[in-house]
């Protein structure tokens, strides 16, 4: 099989990510030296291509595949590292846990895996596609090119318990959500930067409906007042009309919900943020100034998204002798 040469594009990727990556190394557990740029030139040189036309392909059929593969991500990296053990399926795995009953986009992690493992048996982890395929998915909306080193392996251990203790629940403070990332080694920069995944996606009604309800004339009643109140009647039509509220899902971005763009945070200067979480950002000193930034500059926002993305895919990773490298994402290897 041929692969083609990597773009200009991609190389200027490289050359940008490469700013980033080497002084992680000084901040970073002594595991991220272990990663590459490049890391399966020899092994396996066409797994990024595959993993993005895997994406390609999934999304040109279901769009709305993108966005899931970027909040899978999310909850991967922050329950215990960027190990894949988000994927692995079983009684009281990360899976089953209800913070993780909505994600989606595991067909496509584990389509490409089954392309790979046709090529290169055995030798690229569900860690590493997972992460590829957020960067990809991400591209695809028109985000920036991020180069990602690779090298990770899968962890083997999946645990329900963990999930709660370590993702942002949507009615978090900026506190709470402060004292996480800094668990992870991430700023209050980062928090917000990476809050701008918001920017697409979508969102089931009942992880934000309680912002609103009607009154006993039928009426909006802001529960939230920090919710503008034409976004929020907007809101309350859509999700009562909906028969479940645990399936009908709502744009998170209600302008340019295709995009990776900055709109995200122009939403939440106009009050229009879909989760508690959002507006928050607009209630702290700390946060609310970096909104104000970002929602002005879109070119900044894309190269600070790449310096966080980069940060967060690097969190907690196995390399070397640790994990292993499994054959079915789904499923840690029984030898």
């Amino acid at each position: 099989m041929a692969f083609p040469f990597s773009s200009c594009k991609q190389n200027y990727a490289l050359l940008s990510s490469l700013l980033v990556f080497l002084p992680l190394l000084l901040l970073i557990s002594s595991s991220v030296a272990d990663l590459s740029f490049n890391f399966y030139a020899s092994s396996c040189p066409g797994a990024e291509f595959i993993v993005r036309n895997t994406v390609r392909s999934a999304s040109s059929s279901d769009p709305s595949v993108l966005g899931k593969l970027l909040r899978l991500i999310f909850h991967d990296c922050f329950v215990q590292g960027c190990d894949a053990s988000v994927l692995v399926r079983g009684n009281g795995t990360e899976r089953t846990d209800p913070g993780n009953a909505s994600l989606g986009g595991f067909n496509v992690i584990e389509s490409a895996k089954n392309v790979l493992e046709i090529f290169c048996p055995g030798i690229v982890s569900c860690a590493d596609i997972l992460v590829l395929a957020a960067r990809d998915a991400v591209e695809a909306l028109g985000g920036p090119v991020v180069a990602i080193p690779t090298g990770r392996r899968d962890g083997r251990v999946s645990v329900a318990a963990n999930v709660r203790p370590n993702i942002i629940d949507t009615d978090f403070t900026v506190d709470k959500m402060i004292n996480i990332f800094s668990s992870k080694g991430l700023s209050v920069q980062d928090l917000v930067v990476l809050s701008g995944a918001h920017t697409v996606g979508a969102a089931h009604c009942n992880t934000f409906n309680s912002r609103f309800k009607r009154d006993p004339r039928g009426n909006l009643e802001l529960i939230d007042t920090s919710l503008d109140n034409s976004y929020a009647q907007t809101l309350l039509n859509k999700c009562s009309s909906a028969v479940d509220p645990t399936t009908t899902v709502v744009n998170n971005d209600p302008e340019t919900s295709s995009t990776f763009d900055n709109q995200y945070y122009r939403n939440l200067l106009a009050h229009k943020g879909l989760f508690q979480t959002d507006s928050a950002l607009m209630e702290d000193d700390r946060t609310r100034k970096i909104v104000e930034i970002l929602a002005n500059d879109e070119e900044f926002f894309l190269e600070r998204w790449t310096e966080s993305f980069m940060k967060m895919s690097v969190m907690g990773v196995r390399v070397g002798e640790e994990g292993e490298i499994r054959r079915s994402c789904s499923s840690v290897n029984l030898n």
